[in-house]
């Protein structure tokens, strides 16, 4: 499994967890990795629960980012998927020191275009801009 097909196993978790209680995400976290198209390996598992994990410790950090950069905009007021994108992105650029801030651009609004709206990558685009 490549990065861009981790990363989309570690925004699918993400945008679980708007919708389970914290208590219910390692068996979603479970059940996402068994229900997989392609068979998950070992170390593909522990790298997408792992670094998941270390997005949501940081979750509440990361939409204060977020609600400091949009105008207009908070992190109550924006799509689920496209704040998931963000959450993801703005974990990478900041304190994922492997990944380059504009792979992490460029891959979720990749996501975006994917799962979001006809509009959703060039907003996402716009917020992270910011950030660069």
């Amino acid at each position: 499994m490549g990065r861009r097909e981790q990363r989309e196993q570690i925004f699918k978790l993400l945008f679980r967890v708007e919708f389970h209680s914290l208590e219910d995400m390692p068996e979603q976290v479970t059940l996402l990795l068994e229900d997989t198209e392609e068979v998950v390996s070992e170390k593909d598992s522990l790298y997408i629960s792992g670094k998941y994990g270390m997005i949501q410790e940081k979750i509440a950090g990361i939409d204060a980012m977020i609600n400091e950069k949009t105008v207009s905009w908070d992190t109550g007021r924006i799509g689920k998927v496209e704040l998931t994108i963000l959450r993801l992105a703005v974990f990478e650029m900041l304190y994922d020191e492997e990944i380059p801030a504009g792979v992490a651009i460029n891959e979720a609004v990749d996501i975006a275009k994917k799962y979001g709206q006809k509009d959703s990558g060039s907003f996402v685009n716009a917020i992270l801009a910011k950030f660069v």
